[in-house]
């Protein structure tokens, strides 16, 4: 992807020479390093500067971000999206149940990765797959894919500083004692499983679930989570350890009767826009198979 970025330079970084500057506005070491191999990288009055130079206040710096290349081994298959928002910097993609976010040996080409190489493909652009937070095959909802290699390094950042918030709708066995509380618990590998997780307080990583109960019916509760931390399958272990699994699980909770995947939407996330900074707020209804169980 190609992408013009403008900095006015305030009081605040004159005398700052720019490679300081760009890593004060979340870029990486490497993002400066693959930036500087590009043509016309950082240009200041419609001339080419080293990334050494220094700036001064009520200037305006020009970053052009040039990424030819495509993500390789991810073949552009035709598809539906659901977009719920995008512009130079970030897509935001709905993401139904079913659907794979990469392609592995299984699923070579049909991924949500697939579907947006072809969408950029089709318009002639490249394309490298940067997913700020992925979700299971099974798992639906809002996804955030990151168009360049700044605003996926930010985001990437957002996300382990916790500043990038997320909340998962879950439909759980039973009658919850508590409508709202946290679960504490630490999570690690079962055996020597690569994919199957467990409560472990001896081997397990720390794990944290906040959740509260939204409606109760025919024998399940809706349920709002919030993650503290983002352990592999983290709401499914903990949910099946309280007693109360996720209804469709088949790998926590193998009883399909009322869904055959596990109940799980990824239904609002919260975050500052990489690049400008504003305020982003989304949210996805809940899909008709959660629908109706409880309502």
């Amino acid at each position: 992807m190609n992408r013009t970025l403008k900095y006015t330079i305030s009081d605040e970084y004159d005398g700052f020479q720019i490679d300081r500057f760009l890593k004060a506005q979340g870029y990486s070491s490497a993002n400066i390093t693959a930036i500087k191999k590009m043509p016309n990288n950082v240009v200041i009055k419609g001339e080419w500067v080293h990334m050494n130079r220094k700036l001064a206040a009520g200037e305006v710096l020009t970053v052009n971000i040039s990424e030819e290349d495509s993500s390789e081994k991810i073949p552009p298959v035709k598809m539906d999206l659901d977009i719920v928002y995008e512009d130079e910097d970030i897509i935001i993609i709905n993401k139904p149940a079913g659907l794979p976010i990469h392609p592995s040996l299984n699923h070579y080409e049909d991924s949500l990765a697939n579907g947006l190489a072809y969408y950029y493909e089709s318009q002639g652009k490249p394309f490298i797959f940067r997913c700020v937070n992925r979700l299971d095959k099974n798992t639906s909802g809002l996804t955030v894919i990151a168009k360049h290699l700044v605003s996926a390094n930010i985001l990437s950042t957002m996300v382990k500083n916790r500043e990038f918030h997320r909340e998962y709708y879950a439909i759980v066995r039973g009658k919850l004692d508590e409508h709202e509380g946290t679960i504490d618990a630490p999570i690690g590998r079962v055996d020597d499983s690569i994919i199957t997780r467990c409560v472990d307080y001896e081997n397990g990583e720390r794990a944290v679930t906040h959740y509260k109960v939204i409606d109760e019916k025919n024998g399940h509760s809706l349920v709002a989570i919030h993650l503290e931390t983002g352990r592999t399958h983290q709401i499914r272990v903990h949910f099946k350890y309280i007693g109360h699994p996720l209804i469709g699980d088949h790998l926590y909770n193998p009883d399909f009767e009322w869904m055959d995947r596990q109940a799980l939407h990824s239904r609002r996330i919260e975050f500052r826009h990489p690049i400008t900074k504003k305020a982003m707020e989304f949210v996805a209804p809940l899909p008709e198979d959660m629908r109706r169980i409880v309502f």
